[in-house]
């Protein structure tokens, strides 16, 4: 029927794929000519835009070597230890006749931990390929029955967190590896996906009656609404379990999360950093001290024991070889050069040791943090402060120290001075329209795993992309101890999020918890989930933004124990993150700043019993940070802690203590090009400020460049008549647009959900609108002629039927004078 009415008027299409999931996804991938005129038609619900996904792509990789590769963690069960899975394991709950889903880059069923076949009896026992070796997200897929991925790993990396078969060289197991395995591969070997391929492999994975699908995958998105996002949402409702990646993206800073993470019902997983770190240490010779530990996973390629020089015999010199070291330094080939971190580059301070014949090189700490450092092709690593200090006072003295490298036997665990924190990378929330993401943490730090045969069998990978499948592996375990019952899908997330484990945001005393808009609920306890009698819903309260505030919630507490249990109802607040630069419309960059003005929380009961089989409702009234500058957007945080004397559950609370509303969406400075924006530019990179008229000639070609200090809802590219004024509204709350009083000559560009840029250069950073060829959206030839190009942008929670919502601007005359 749509496509009766679409050719009766006259409207061009192509269809790409259909859909028929009635409950889940009705609907096409189609090739429209004029959006508009589907729009209006009868029926049509929404229309959204196909769009690319990025391939996952772990934070750091490291493909191991062997069971003595000293990139292995000490314990490589730590992550089940410090989750719980090792106490469920110990009781046999091994996810045994769970069904787990996996969307990603295929697997290389081969590898004899993942069972070494494909197929009924075996662990992967089906899936598909939808795409083949060759797709990179811009041409042609080409299927094929068999997800084989042997090019990739991404993927398998993935399979063996779930379900690695224990037994192998590596002492490692999966967190359910008795379950059974579907992959669906929708990433060739390299490049990218397009959202209808994921809708198409989650359908089939609800028709081949999967119990989890996992996703470690997503781009910045920061809204609910893609169609993968609603699609996967839609799933999680009916009672599966849906995880999805939070993202990568924690230097980017607050309200910059990942679809299709921000699926509403799914539970998007950020990742915590591991406890150690597997470092090398090198032995001191000549006289007495403790091995002294350099960052790095692999020993320094040196075999033989050498003494050390110091640049400088002054521990506290600041530009330590950043100028060309003197002509008295003796041939340094035959030592461990010794120099002090600070001013310039490391690699120029390396550079300046091989000018005379240095090989091997230590730079000591200078305090900015005992961290990986970039050094080139330089044979170097840091080592921390006091033993630098150590090595240039024991040379400075004259007494014979040198060094050797053990190429096996050297490797330590050292503590991870980030070890049980969120770990940086990890995206922050919560969505443009103020949902809570993420939902839950779980280890993705220096996680080892499978990878394909023939690119090294095992990895060292982190990342998100490595806590989800962790959290699915967790989900299958659930399922395999209370059953796969829609009642346990729809209530898991509730469940996982209230028994989980707080993060602070340091191992600072004093400090703050982390704010819940970076950890969640918190870091994920198997065992405590699988094992409370205790059952509190919701597991999420949230109290939007000041100008929709709602302050008072309620939840329950159900006793499904054999014994009365009592509790103490506390607040335990997180971190008030303060999302803008002060004095800005930009973004903080990531770490976020936090403060420690909490908001307030006021409670029904302070303490309860529930009785065997009862449920007691708890009101909770929360009251926003008084000392807070809403300017910054500081979102605020917490948990309401329900302690009894064997067990703490908690319900988590999130909220912004400022009017989204009066967020500045369109940077007007001239911070990032030196010209304030919006600007006209052309194909060369000119910036036009006044009349120009373009030839769609070589690179004279009009373009609109703009940036996004916060998400929009709704963008709209207009021309209008070049005679046409309105007073500029751009991050004026208190003007009424007047645009309403223009006639718009048609439109050019409309965009909903759009995220906001970032500041850094990767794809992220801006907006570019091109007019080439000269038409309207419509396909209609835009007729040469004089033009001012209109701007409106809709303010976050803003009423797309209120002008007054919107942020507007008019360009200069605009002249088409295409040939």
């Amino acid at each position: 029927m749509l496509y009766d009415s679409l050719r009766k008027r006259g409207v061009g299409f192509d269809v790409d794929k259909e859909f028929n999931s009635p409950g889940l996804f009705v609907g096409a991938a189609v090739t429209l000519q004029d959006k508009h005129q589907v729009l209006a038609m009868p029926g049509v619900q929404a229309i959204r835009p196909v769009i690319r996904v990025q391939a996952p792509k772990p934070v750091s990789q490291h493909i191991v070597t062997g069971p003595t590769d000293p990139a292995i963690p000490a314990d490589t069960e730590s992550t089940h230890i410090i989750t719980g899975v090792d106490k469920l394991h110990a009781q046999g709950i091994t996810g045994k006749g769970v069904k787990v889903g996996i969307l990603d880059t295929g697997v290389d069923f081969t590898h004899p931990s993942l069972g070494g076949g494909f197929g009924p009896g075996f662990k992967i026992v089906g899936g598909f390929d939808f795409v083949g070796d060759a797709y990179n997200g811009s041409n042609t897929p080409v299927p094929d029955p068999i997800p084989l991925d042997q090019c990739n790993g991404h993927g398998t990396h993935v399979t063996g967190i779930v379900g690695a078969n224990p037994g192998n060289e590596f002492n490692i197991s999966g967190v359910a590896f008795d379950a059974t395995i579907r992959m669906y591969r929708i990433f060739g070997c390299t490049g990218d996906v397009t959202d209808d391929i994921i809708v198409e492999a989650l359908l089939q994975g609800v028709q081949d009656d999967q119990d989890i699908l996992t996703m470690s995958l997503g781009g910045s998105d920061g809204w609910t609404e893609s169609t993968s996002t609603v699609v996967s949402s839609r799933i999680a409702s009916t009672g599966k379990i849906v995880t999805i990646a939070a993202g990568n993206d924690g230097a980017k800073g607050m309200f910059f999360t990942s679809s299709p993470g921000n699926a509403i019902d799914a539970i998007s997983v950020s990742s915590l950093d591991n406890t150690v770190i597997p470092l090398q240490n090198a032995t001191v010779h000549g006289v007495q001290h403790d091995p002294i530990t350099y960052f790095d996973a692999l020993p320094l390629p040196i075999t033989e024991t050498l003494p050390v020089f110091a640049t400088s015999t002054n521990t506290t010199v600041a530009d330590d070889a950043c100028d060309p070291l003197p002509d008295s330094t003796p041939d340094l080939s035959k030592f461990i050069v010794i120099v002090r971190r600070g001013t310039c580059t490391f690699v120029q301070k390396l550079t300046n040791i091989a000018a005379k014949g240095g090989n091997v090189s230590l730079i000591y700490d200078n305090g900015s943090g005992f961290d990986d450092i970039e050094v080139g092709n330089f044979t170097s690593a840091l080592i921390q402060a006091d033993d630098g200090v150590f090595l240039v006072n024991e040379f400075a003295s004259g007494a014979t120290v040198s060094l050797s490298f053990p190429q096996t036997g050297g490797s330590t665990q050292f503590p991870d001075p980030t070890g049980g924190l969120i770990s940086s990378f990890t995206s922050y929330g919560p969505t443009n329209d103020m949902f809570f993401k993420p939902a839950v943490a779980a280890p993705g730090g220096n996680i080892l795993s499978t990878f394909p045969v023939p690119l090294g069998s095992f990895a060292v990978d982190s990342g998100t992309s490595m806590a989800t499948p962790f959290m699915a592996g967790v989900s299958a375990l659930l399922f395999g101890v209370k059953g796969n019952s829609p009642t346990v899908g729809k209530t898991a997330r509730d469940l996982f999020e209230t028994t989980a484990q707080l993060v602070p945001s340091s191992h600072t005393d004093g400090d703050p918890l982390q704010t819940v808009a970076q950890q969640g609920a918190g870091l994920v306890d198997a065992f405590h989930a699988l094992t409370t009698k205790i059952i509190i819903s919701p597991g999420e309260l949230l109290t939007n933004d000041t100008a929709n505030f709602k302050g008072t919630h309620t939840f329950t507490i159900k006793n499904t124990g054999s014994t009365a249990e009592s509790f103490k109802i506390t607040h335990v607040p997180a971190g008030t993150a303060l999302s803008l630069q002060s004095g800005t419309a930009f973004e903080a960059d990531g770490p976020v700043p936090l403060s420690t003005d909490f908001a307030t929380v006021k409670f029904s009961e302070t303490s309860v019993t529930v009785h065997p089989g009862q449920t007691q409702e708890i009101t909770a009234h929360i009251t926003p940070p008084a000392g807070v500058d809403p300017s910054v957007l500081p979102v605020f945080s917490g948990f309401i802690q329900v302690e009894s004397a064997t067990e703490t559950l908690h319900v988590t609370y999130l909220g912004v203590a400022a009017s989204l509303k009066n967020a500045e969406t369109v940077d007007t400075t001239d911070v990032f090009f030196g010209v304030p924006l919006p600007v006209i530019t052309d194909l060369a990179g000119n910036f036009f400020t006044d009349p120009h008229n373009f030839t769609f000639e070589g690179n004279d070609v009009p373009q609109l460049l703009m940036r996004l200090d916060f998400g929009t809802p709704l963008l709209l590219v207009d021309l209008v008549d070049p005679k046409e004024k309105i007073a500029t509204t751009l991050n004026k709350r208190d003007t009424q647009s007047s645009f309403s009083a223009i006639k718009t000559l048609g439109n050019i560009v409309e965009f909903d959900f759009i995220p906001r840029n970032s500041d850094e250069d990767d794809g992220t950073e801006f907006n570019l609108f091109e007019l080439d060829p000269p038409v309207f959206a419509n396909g209609t030839t835009i007729p040469n002629g004089l033009y001012k190009v209109l701007l409106r942008v809709l303010r976050v929670t803003g009423n797309p039927n209120n002008e007054a919502d919107f942020e507007s601007w008019l360009s200069p005359v605009v002249g088409i004078e295409a040939s």
